[in-house]
Order: structure tokens, then C-alpha cells, then sequence
């Protein structure tokens, strides 16, 4: 049966995983990253002095203009991966690990955010110590990831 979008999906895959790939890497390096200017920012600086402003702008073009276009491409790539067809076994466990990780890595950006909207109100109450755990919470969900889709249990 002839379906011009699992076609396209299907003729697209080399693409489509290259640039997915791409994303996440870019992503991920902006979720490390980040939580570490957090660390600097709470340790190193004072609220309203004009390092406290050097932080902010640095951590919003981070935030803005390499983390949320990353996560928006990884996503819009990783669900054409899904529906490629024969690229999933639903009838194994790696994509339901891959996708809860994946789910709570979003839920990590997006915690992420919150956190950079209090450094702006002068409002942050989490110290370095803190942040530098929450910089663990990506590795182990890169972790999940990359053994669900490398082994497929």
C-alpha cells in the first residue's frame, strides 16, 4: 500500500536521524552547561550588581537561542523517528525507558527555566551545592537513553 508520508519518513531517515542527533547534542551540552552557570551565578555573584546582569544575559541566550531550538528539534526529529516505519518495536521495553527519560528530560529544561526566572526576580534560594546535583540528573538520563537504544532490551 502506497502512503506518501511513511514513504517520505522512510526516504528521509538518514536525515532525519543525522539531524536528530545533531539536536541532542546540542542539547544535552546546554543542559550541562547551564545548572553550572547556576553554580557560578550563586557562588561568585550578588544579586543586582552588574556581574549578576553578565549571568543573566548569558544564561538566557543560552536558554533561549541553543536549549529551547535543540528541544524543539529533538523532539520534531525523535517523533519522525518513531513513526518511521521499522524503526520501533513496540513490543519491547527500550522505547518506553528512551521515552520516559526523554519526558523527564524535558521536565529537566523546563525546571531549568523556572530556575533562571528566579535569578532574574533576585528570588534563587538553591545554593551551588544544589545545582551541582541536579547537574548529575542529565547523565543519568543520557545513560537510560543511549542503553535503551543501544541494547533494545
Amino acid at each position: 500500500m502506497f502512503d506518501p508520508i511513511l514513504d517520505f519518513l522512510a526516504a528521509a531517515y538518514p536525515w532525519t536521524k543525522s539531524l536528530h542527533i545533531i539536536a541532542v547534542l546540542t542539547w544535552m551540552a546546554g543542559l550541562f552547561y547551564l545548572p553550572r552557570i547556576f553554580v557560578y551565578h550563586v557562588e561568585r555573584v550578588e544579586v543586582g550588581d552588574k556581574t549578576d546582569e553578565i549571568f543573566q544575559v548569558m544564561e538566557m541566550k543560552l536558554y533561549r537561542y541553543i536549549m529551547n531550538p535543540s528541544l524543539i528539534a529533538v523532539w520534531i526529529f525523535g517523533l519522525m523517528l518513531v513513526f518511521t516505519p521499522g524503526i520501533v518495536d513496540w513490543f519491547t521495553i527500550w522505547p518506553y525507558t528512551k521515552g520516559a527519560a526523554i519526558i523527564a528530560m524535558t521536565w529537566f529544561h523546563m525546571w531549568l527555566g523556572l530556575r533562571r526566572k528566579e535569578f532574574i526576580a533576585g528570588t534563587n534560594t538553591r545554593s551551588g551545592k544544589a545545582y551541582r546535583m541536579m547537574n548529575e540528573l542529565p547523565t543519568l538520563l543520557m545513560l537510560v537513553i543511549v542503553f535503551s537504544v543501544i541494547f533494545k532490551f
